[in-house]
């Protein structure tokens, strides 16, 4: 801590007492301290010294750096990172200002975040208006359009994981880590006597049991997972209590995805993947080997990679069945395509059905002009022994044109003309598309009575 400049931490102050269940009075005869001075701290109407840093940490016994923070870095990062929206583009904000109210004014800067973050939400909520077929909530949408307002990026799940990963490894790993911590065993069960359950936890037995068809990648995820849901709930509620859901199908829908994206942080540590990302140059296959995922996984978790102040490169991830339904959506950019869009057949995501497991690159330009690259790939749910159940899927991680040279997969050669693509048939007004599916929406349609066109519609140039 710098000993020239006061630090001011009330909001943090508070947080912690409240974490800890303390009243003012209880934290000040804890301290050796007035009620009054425990109140001033926490207004910001005196700064925190060193001596009650050391305090606090001793008493309460906390690591040094987590109730000293990382100074107000966090919180600029993520005030510049909403700033950046194009609705605040007139407005002149300097970073250093920027800077000052987030390290100054923590309580406002939540606040102003918090807003932005409802904003997004009701904004995205607007764009689903009219989509469904009746007024019944879709529980699907809701879900997610909260991780879409978030970017699909939670550092308190980061960080959290983080620690967990560092303990287990101390422990010789996970299975280590749950014996020591919980005096929790794993077994892993034939398929008939688990029932159908991939994992489940025993609580008689204090055992966790797996599917033994489970491959080594999909069994220590389901491990991890089980973690995510015994040390994480609370933060799973404090984060779950800011989104705007009207069922309670579309909660339990965002719960299971923090708990992925908490089982993935665990398996694949920010710093350490984040760094591993830059060095494999987003080579998705290099990277789960040296983490022992599966490459659905790694996939998934490099759209999380939005930390403020660490961010690395924005994708979306599509995953679909071969009929075309979408599984999974996932969105760390605010891609144009990111809510309805991936029905497009010209995109190669529907057509690697054909060459099963093979990585296939692809560039990408919307009727508006955008570029994007693309890879796409199959994998495989299910099996692990002769007559399981197998489901085949595709999956396309994709991202703006601007941030393709930093993959490995456009190295060697120049990009090539893009395919043309659309959102979907009925917002894509390309004349000539011979996969088109539906007409575009406010385009009038031509008779063929004495003409027909290649393409499945013809409709007016006005």
């Amino acid at each position: 801590m710098r000993k020239d400049s006061p630090v001011y931490m009330g909001p943090r102050l508070r947080r912690l007492r409240r974490d800890l269940g303390l009243t003012q009075a209880d934290m000040a005869a804890d301290l050796d301290i007035s009620p009054s001075y425990v109140a001033l701290l926490e207004r910001n109407q005196r700064p925190l010294t060193a001596d009650m840093l050391l305090r606090l940490a001793r008493t309460y016994k906390l690591d040094m750096a987590e109730v000293a923070g990382d100074g107000g870095t966090e919180q600029t990062a993520r005030l510049h990172a909403v700033l950046k929206d194009p609705m605040f583009a007139d407005l002149d904000l300097p970073a250093l200002a920027t800077g000052d109210v987030a390290v100054n004014y923590p309580g406002i800067t939540e606040a102003l975040l918090r807003l932005y973050t409802s904003y997004r939400e009701e904004h995205l909520a607007l764009a689903d208006q009219g989509v469904a077929p009746d007024d019944a909530p879709d529980p699907v949408a809701e879900s997610r359009r909260f991780l879409a307002a978030r970017r699909n990026s939670f550092p308190m799940l980061d960080d959290m994981a983080e620690k967990l990963a560092a303990d287990a490894e101390t422990e010789g790993g996970l299975t280590g880590w749950l014996r020591a911590r919980h005096s929790l065993r794993v077994r892993r069960l034939p398929s008939d006597v688990m029932a159908g359950s991939l994992r489940r936890y025993d609580r008689h037995r204090d055992a966790i049991l797996l599917d033994d068809t489970l491959d080594t990648a999909s069994a220590q995820f389901q491990i991890a997972l089980q973690i995510a849901y015994l040390e994480m709930r609370k933060v799973f509620d404090a984060i779950l209590k800011d989104g705007q859901f009207t069922t309670e199908s579309s909660r339990s829908l965002a719960r299971r995805a923090l708990a992925n994206y908490g089982a993935a942080a665990i398996l694949m540590p920010y710093a350490a993947f984040a760094k591993a990302v830059e060095a494999r140059r987003y080579d998705v296959e290099a990277l789960a080997r040296q983490f022992g995922t599966s490459f659905e996984q790694t996939a998934h978790r490099l759209t999380t990679l939005q930390k403020p102040g660490q961010e690395r490169v924005p994708f979306f991830f599509l995953r679909v069945d071969p009929a075309g339904n979408v599984s999974k959506r996932l969105d760390s950019a605010g891609f144009p395509f990111a809510r309805h869009g991936g029905s497009c057949p010209l995109w190669s995501v529907h057509r690697v059905f054909e060459t099963p497991r093979q990585l296939v690159t692809q560039w990408l330009e919307l009727p508006d002009g955008q570029r994007f690259f693309s890879i796409a790939r199959t994998v495989t749910a299910g099996g692990g022994g002769w007559g399981a159940p197998r489901v085949d899927r595709a999956i396309a991680l994709c991202c703006a044109a601007d941030h393709a040279h930093r993959l490995i997969y456009t190295q060697g050669s120049p990009p090539p003309d893009p395919t043309p693509i659309g959102v979907t048939c009925r917002l894509c007004h390309r004349p000539h598309c011979l996969a088109r599916a539906a007409p575009p929406i406010g385009r009038d349609m031509l008779p063929d009575d004495y003409r027909g066109t290649r393409a499945p519609f013809g409709f007016a140039d006005g």
